[in-house]
């Protein structure tokens, strides 16, 4: 009997045990995805640009507007413009990290050609609403919301409409497809195929493969928090659409590595008339539409400056300091207008000519 009783008692104390270990893993591993998902985010005021630093001829022009995304929130968004003719309408999803500020020069590029630009702030980032991200999903709801606005707008011209994206806007630009399948093309920079793709990348770096054993419970956390839009797959959109795709991306991206992206997507669609691929190898993933000369230019001076101060950058008691310096360091040295001009115009031509060629299919 006493032996049939311990029997019971293990019985009970292990699958209790099991399903404490197995809650504690899952709300470790939403606590790191919280962490590094979950913020709120804003441009970095010394390198952000402005509208004045595009005042060529003609000059770039913006208007703003707001619009709420899928809980309500309200998200600003500009569209950007010049006197040109426009013969379309890009919408720009940006990447992690901040808002829409930091690929200004691209609306310009894209305003300058012929193209109107709406770009916006995602939900948690600079002008929007939002105590935080909330995570990954969150980039696709957000874009669909902005191009049903746009389309839905009085005050917006009744235009063909393109994607274009970069890193976690990338991603959304193509798995957003399946909700717009009236979208005529989209270029995609340095994506993923899914949510869970910037989670795995960046984990496998810190903890190896047992960032393995977390994804279950990201992929079941953001279900539970982001409906439909957490299953939500480039490949997804890109079979639930017609659009034309451009898929650029680095062999050397460490952020997004190629193999998270390019190589699923180049696999099922090397063939496919829709589809254009363009793999380099040395542009790494922030800057991989930009002409580098200027930039690695301003950054080795800056190492230079960096290295003679007199006191130690890394020291913990000296961050703010460090941080006041470097500001004051980029107001005073950065030059402006080469800074503001210092896309890679050959890619952005092949962009410009990829878009002309599809926005009347």
């Amino acid at each position: 009997m006493k032996k049939s009783r311990k029997k019971v008692i293990i019985l009970i104390i292990i699958p209790v045990i099991l399903l404490l270990l197995t809650g504690g893993w899952w709300a470790f591993s939403v606590s790191i995805y919280n962490d590094n998902f979950n913020k709120r985010f804003t441009s970095y005021e010394p390198l952000m640009f402005r509208l004045e630093d595009f005042n060529g001829i003609p000059a770039l022009k913006r208007k703003k507007y707001e619009f709420p995304s899928d809980k309500g929130q309200k998200l600003t968004g500009y569209l950007y413009s010049t006197e040109c003719d426009q013969r379309g309408i890009i919408v720009l999803a940006h990447g992690f990290g901040a808002g829409h500020n930091s690929y200004m020069d691209c609306a310009n590029f894209f305003a300058q050609r012929g193209y109107y630009v709406f770009a916006y702030d995602a939900t948690g980032n600079d002008e929007s609403e939002g105590e935080g991200v909330g995570g990954i999903p969150q980039g696709v709801a957000d874009l669909d919301y902005a191009i049903s606005f746009v389309e839905e707008s009085a005050e917006i011209p009744d235009l063909p409409v393109v994607l274009f994206g970069h890193s976690w806007g990338g991603y959304s630009a193509c798995a957003v497809l399946q909700y717009h399948p009236e979208v005529k093309a989209v270029i995609e920079c340095a994506g993923c195929n899914r949510s869970t793709d910037l989670f795995e990348a960046g984990g496998l770096k810190q903890a190896g493969n047992l960032i393995y054993t977390m994804l279950p419970f990201v992929r079941l956390h953001e279900k539970i928090k982001f409906g439909k839009y957490a299953s939500a797959t480039a490949m997804d959109g890109f079979a639930a659409s017609d659009a034309a795709v451009m898929v650029v991306h680095s062999e050397d991206d460490e952020v997004v590595p190629i193999r998270y992206g390019y190589d699923v997507f180049f696999k099922k669609y090397e063939m496919n008339p829709r589809f254009v691929f363009n793999r380099m190898s040395d542009r790494g993933h922030n800057y991989i539409f930009n002409d580098r000369t200027y930039i690695d230019e301003f950054n080795a001076e800056f190492d230079k400056w960096r290295d003679q101060l007199g006191y130690d950058v890394n020291a913990e008691e000296n961050a703010e300091r460090f941080q006041n310096d470097r500001a004051d360091y980029i107001r005073a040295h950065l030059d402006r207008a080469r800074w503001c001009n210092s896309l890679d115009n050959y890619l952005f031509n092949d962009f410009l000519s990829f878009y002309d060629a599809h926005i009347g299919d």
